[in-house]
């Protein structure tokens, strides 16, 4: 059915009025305002509370691959080499030095090189009975020599010749202390007192170069010297030696021989001599340990009618007691001293003249034993502390010789005559290395010598202690300074200590030994100064201050040694 929703409401006649009296006006009543800051401390804290869980699912990327270039590796740059160097200088008592050096450059093929040297000293020396005396020397050395690499081995080859010249000025020590002055009146000229020794060799070796140990290594060498006199007395050696060793189950074995024969003139009336040996031996070492097992069998002929027969020992032990600090080493040794012409003059150049210098026997050590300890002092240097006991036999000691006959060629001078005996040695080593800082090191070493004779009653002219100490400055390898001491204890020399019948002059009585002396030689200390500056890499400047005490010493008695020498010169790389 249709229903209306909505009906208009009729007007039912009801009026509102609203009267106003006064118009409107708006207004705000007056409030009292406070002022205040926010309080900066929040109180609140909020405490994060949160778990969460990490479910992992590998990473499964997909790859390709391609292949890259090889990398080159290059090595690094070797330093500039020169061919050669210079060196020229100049000191008071005349002495000149000039030394030259010259090589190939590297090469794969083999190497040739060139080597000369010259020094020498004019000067005069005030003996003590004030005699002002000629007391110059001279040593020169030239060495051309060459090697040709190989695969497996190297050929190296050298010829030698070197010269020492001498002058005996001690020819009058002698004062009214131990002898008449009257006895010696000789005043020579320098060609009378000159002994000039020369050697010329020649060496040939052939050695292997293997990388490996466990491969067979070797080392073969033949030589010959001729070593002559202005006298014309001569030695002609000519000798092989050679060494090969293989590692063999753990173990490295090898051995070493050795033949050596010498010729010297009929006229010394002795028979040509020899020596020969073999040693063998056998290695083994460990990261805490290494010993070396081996004898040396030796044949020794010198000037006697069949050859001597010397069995020595060749054992040492190492243990590494503290890694790099600490370690023990122990040894049972012997070894024969061939006391050759050329050996003899490096200690001694003034034996008389009369061909001795070439029958002298040989020095045997026969039994050699040392122990001590060695390692790093914790301070970048290294340390070692030894003792050694030693039986010796022949061992060989000089004296003077005094022969009032001054027409005998053989006395015009002040020279010695070699003298042999058994002897026991004890010596006690130290030595000690490291730097300072970084621009200073230093280096000490010293000795105490304890003799026991058989037949004489000292060691004549040999200490009974002697040391060392070096130290060095390097300013960035710019500026480089040494200063050195060396010291040496008391010695005793003897003056006619044995018999001497010239060989040469078989008529000439024996000397009496009513002229046997014993003298006393004081200590003294050596003090001494070297310095550098290298301007560049091819030109440096030295000076060198020797003796700078100036302290009058004897190496050997009534030989006084020069005084202050001071040296100066340069070096220039070509």
């Amino acid at each position: 059915m249709p229903v209306n929703a909505q009906i208009k409401k009729q007007e039912t006649g009801l009026k509102r009025e609203i009267t106003l009296y006064n118009p409107y006006k708006p207004s705000l009543p007056e409030s009292k305002k406070r002022s205040f800051l926010p309080d900066m401390n929040d109180t609140s804290k909020v405490r994060p509370d949160f778990r969460y869980d990490v479910k992992t699912t590998p990473f499964l990327p997909e790859y390709t691959i391609s292949p890259i270039k090889a990398a080159s590796l290059l090595p690094d740059p070797l330093p500039k080499l020169y061919k050669g160097y210079i060196n020229l200088g100049i000191g008071n008592y005349l002495t000149p030095l000039a030394e030259i050096s010259m090589t190939n450059e590297r090469s794969k093929k083999g190497s040739i090189g060139f080597y000369g040297r010259h020094f020498s000293s004019n000067g005069k020396i005030v003996l003590d009975n004030g005699a002002n005396v000629f007391a110059g020397y001279m040593d020169n050395d030239v060495s051309l020599f060459g090697s040709k690499f190989f695969r497996n081995n190297v050929l190296k080859s050298s010829v030698d010749f070197s010269q020492k010249v001498r002058y005996a000025y001690g020819y009058a020590p002698f004062t009214t202390e131990y002898f008449n002055p009257f006895l010696m009146d000789f005043t020579p000229e320098k060609s009378d007192i000159r002994m000039r020794y020369n050697n010329l060799g020649t060496k040939v070796s052939l050695s292997s170069l293997t990388l490996d140990s466990a491969n067979f290594s070797y080392k073969f060498n033949v030589y010959y010297n001729y070593f002559y006199n202005e006298r014309k007395l001569f030695q002609k050696n000519v000798g092989f030696s050679g060494i090969m060793a293989k590692s063999y189950e753990g173990f490295y074995i090898g051995s070493g021989i050795n033949y050596d024969y010498y010729r010297i003139p009929d006229s010394l009336l002795a028979s040509p001599k020899y020596i020969a040996s073999i040693s063998p031996f056998i290695k083994k070492s460990s990261e805490q340990w290494s010993f070396q097992l081996g004898i040396e069998a030796l044949l020794d002929k010198n000037m006697i009618a069949s050859p001597k027969f010397h069995l020595y020992p060749d054992a040492n032990f190492n243990l590494i007691i503290v890694p790099s600090y600490v370690s023990f080493f122990a040894g049972l040794s012997g070894k024969l001293d061939k006391n050759e012409p050329s050996k003899v003059i490096s200690e001694n150049p003034y034996l008389i003249r009369d061909g001795s210098l070439f029958k002298l026997p040989n020095t045997s050590h026969d039994l050699v034993i040392s122990s001590g300890l060695k390692g790093n002092t914790g301070l970048g240097g290294n340390y070692m502390l030894s003792a050694s006991y030693s039986l010796i036999s022949n061992m060989i000691f000089y004296s003077n010789i005094f022969i009032p006959d001054s027409v005998l060629v053989t006395a015009r001078g002040s020279y010695f005559s070699a003298l042999t005996d058994d002897v026991e040695l004890l010596n006690v080593h130290a030595e000690m290395s490291g730097p300072i800082n970084d621009k200073l090191s230093f280096t000490g070493a010293a000795n105490l010598y304890k003799y026991t004779l058989s037949r004489f009653e000292y060691a004549w002219n040999k200490p009974d202690w002697d040391a060392k100490i070096r130290l060095k400055y390097n300013l960035r390898e710019k500026i480089i300074a040494g200063f050195e001491i060396t010291a040496q204890g008391q010695r005793r020399e003897i003056v006619n200590g044995g018999l001497l019948i010239p060989a040469a002059n078989p008529t000439v009585l024996p000397i009496s030994p009513d002229t046997r002396v014993i003298i006393k030689m004081p200590s003294y200390f050596n003090l001494n100064l070297s310095a550098e500056y290298r301007y560049s890499k091819i030109l440096s400047f030295w000076t060198k201050l020797n003796n700078i005490s100036n302290k009058r010493y004897f190496e050997w008695e009534f030989y006084p040694s020069q005084g202050f020498l001071f040296m100066f010169g340069f070096t220039y790389s070509l």
